[in-house]
């Protein structure tokens, strides 16, 4: 009986030190498994590419690409708008002084001399040649010094010559789209920076190095020195206005059409603008800023947002009426947070992604 126990009990105990043995083993195995999963994408991984340096935007000119407190047109920094400048203050301004001058001279002296104290019996003429002619020459040799530099100033402003870049500037509400057809396609969404009590937690705000309030940008156009950029405007959903003041520059952005402009910038800097046409509860919320920079630093941004520069054979320099390529999807930037600037922190594109057309929504402000 003893024997039988004896047996029982070893069986017993060996039974219960093979069921302890299995839980250990697969104990011990799992981190191996483990260390060999986490290990494996590492080893299947391509190698990571060099992360590019950040793209550090200029601070804005003060009294340059912006409203300034004097009443008058802003600082022209292109040809035409200059040229728009001396017909302003050449022809117009003393034209109109001299006209207001003369009307009221006129009215003075009419009161005065034609008054019924001194005229108790009012004069019957109705009928003066002289006077006749040169009320109806006057205002046609005003007509004409009107009409000679203005047709001429429309003309240099409609007679575009060969872009060196064209960008594609789209409108919705209320924010802007720039895409670059000549640089890869790739796209920049454009929208207005809150201020810092208005702004979300971690979100980016404006400060003085964005530019003045309601017309800082998240995301600028950036465009070369000295280059005849070509825009291309239209809309997704109502009439919008793309309209850059110092450049002289405004045409209207209407769904389902495409109209054409054209600006060339000699200086380097920051230019302002706002949407000109009424488009909504947020017209007034939807700025523009277009950066100007040296041709190196404009190819650096290019290759930033993951475009590429035309080859030997030049920019494609579409048609005003055949449509743009639509733009690359993005990458997947990070939110962005303030710097005390506008600094991007990584590419917002990614050029070798297959063509997609990106679709942000307006950042909400109160």
């Amino acid at each position: 009986m003893l024997k039988t126990i004896r047996g029982l009990t070893i069986a017993a105990a060996a039974l219960a030190g093979l069921c302890g043995a299995i839980p250990a083993t697969a104990q011990t195995s799992a981190p191996t498994a483990s260390a060999a999963a986490t290990d494996a994408p590492a080893t299947n991984a391509a190698p990571l590419a060099a992360k590019a340096p950040d793209i550090v935007h200029v601070a804005p000119t003060p009294g340059i690409g912006m409203p300034t407190d004097k009443i008058s047109i802003q600082p022209q920094e292109t040809a035409i708008g200059k040229e728009a400048v001396w017909f302003h203050n050449t022809i117009l301004v003393p034209m109109m002084a001299i006209i207001s001058l003369l009307v009221l001279v006129l009215l003075i002296w009419v009161i005065i001399r034609y008054r019924a104290a001194r005229n108790p019996t009012p004069s019957r003429t109705h009928h003066n040649t002289l006077i006749e002619v040169i009320w109806t020459l006057a205002p046609v040799l005003v007509l004409i010094c009107i009409a000679v530099p203005s047709i001429r100033l429309i003309a240099h402003q409609y007679d575009t010559p060969k872009a060196d870049l064209t960008v594609k500037v789209i409108g919705n509400q209320w924010y802007w789209t720039y895409q670059y057809p000549d640089n890869g396609d790739f796209e920049v969404v454009s929208n207005m920076l809150p201020e810092q009590k208005d702004a979300a937690k971690g979100k980016q705000f404006r400060t003085d190095k964005d530019g003045p309030r309601l017309l800082a940008v998240d995301e600028r156009m950036v465009v070369p020195v000295g280059a005849v950029v070509k825009i291309i405007t239209t809309s997704n959903d109502v009439i919008h206005s793309f309209a850059l003041p110092a450049a002289w520059t405004k045409m209207d952005a209407v769904p389902g059409r495409l109209n054409e402009t054209w600006f060339k910038i000699d200086r380097p800097g920051v230019y302002f603008g706002q949407c000109s046409e009424l488009c909504g509860a947020r017209h007034g919320f939807m700025p523009i800023a277009v950066e100007v920079v040296s041709k190196a630093d404009f190819v650096k941004w290019v290759a930033f947002k993951g475009g590429t520069m035309p080859g030997p054979g030049g920019a494609k320099n579409p048609d005003a009426t055949s449509d743009a390529s639509p733009a690359v999807a993005g990458s997947g930037k990070p939110e962005p947070t303030n710097a005390g600037g506008l600094t991007d922190t990584g590419p917002t594109v990614n050029a070798t992604a297959a063509p997609a057309k990106t679709s942000q929504p307006a950042v909400a402000q109160n």
